[in-house]
């Protein structure tokens, strides 16, 4: 079957508004998905999906963790529950704070960008990040594209690298549990520290694994079916869709249902 539970709109860090993202689920008839923007769940309420398609409410927070980023997926959210309205509006505020910073140290190195840039790149969302810091820095003329801007400015030891801010996965896992929902790790090969997986999956703080997903190639599937088995844990898939220009696969993944049945019954799509 094909489903995607991981993908993003303007409403966070991707390009398309929550209605378009939906009409492409439909024309690659996806049957099952969830718009999981950074940190909000603004797109829900935004979109109509397509007869037939299951959408499971879901959202991505950004965590750092013994200095790593950990991206912990939340799904089968209560949108209105206040108390993680509030915890996805302090992560926000962390977002906000670390891309003003890095824009006064592109400043001090003389690049020529500001703040109106930024959000300007943010369509009026209120989840800002790197990536619209780099297509600030793209659209002043600094760097010919988003990875260039990414490798020569914006990662470690470079003039406009800033040290994330994010809660900890552990708050994250507790602030979507206590929302009804269940929180997974996305993408777990992309986790720089990979003693990290095991040692939160250890802990109990996640529900599932991300395992499908596209820059996982078979040997990581294996390893992390295994840590699922190993831990308990269902497995999710999601293309992390973001834009076409830079994401050409687009949405959507084949996967065989049955290795998704533990995920689907827990979120009530069985």
């Amino acid at each position: 079957m094909i489903v995607d539970f991981h993908s993003h709109t303007l409403c966070s860090d991707g390009s398309l508004e929550p209605q378009a993202l939906a009409e492409m689920m439909a024309e690659r008839a996806v049957e099952a998905y969830s718009i999981t923007d950074h940190d909000t769940l603004a797109a829900y309420g935004r979109f109509t999906p397509h007869a037939g398609a299951r959408v499971v409410v879901g959202t991505e927070i950004n965590t750092y963790y013994r200095n790593s980023e950990v991206h912990v997926l939340g799904y089968g959210l209560r949108p209105e529950d206040p108390d993680f309205t509030e915890f996805l509006v302090e992560n926000r505020e962390h977002r906000f704070t670390r891309a003003q910073r890095m824009v006064e140290q592109l400043q001090a190195g003389g690049y020529s960008i500001a703040m109106a840039d930024v959000e300007r790149h943010a369509q009026g969302s209120k989840v800002l990040g790197r990536p619209h810091v780099a297509r600030a820095l793209v659209a002043n003329g600094i760097a010919s594209d988003i990875e260039t801007a990414f490798r020569s400015l914006l990662r470690r030891g470079r003039p406009g690298f800033v040290p994330s801010t994010f809660v900890t996965p552990q708050r994250a896992s507790a602030a979507i549990r206590a929302a009804g929902g269940l929180a997974v790790l996305a993408h777990p090969g992309r986790v720089a520290d990979g003693t990290i997986v095991d040692e939160l999956c250890d802990a109990g703080e996640f529900d599932g694994l991300e395992i499908y997903y596209p820059l996982h190639d078979a040997n990581d599937v294996a390893l992390y079916e295994s840590k699922a088995r190993a831990y308990g844990l269902f497995a999710t898939a999601g293309a992390d869709f973001h834009d076409i220009r830079y994401h050409t696969r687009g949405v959507g993944m084949e996967i065989d249902a049955a290795a998704l049945a533990p995920f689907f019954e827990r979120v009530g799509l069985a």
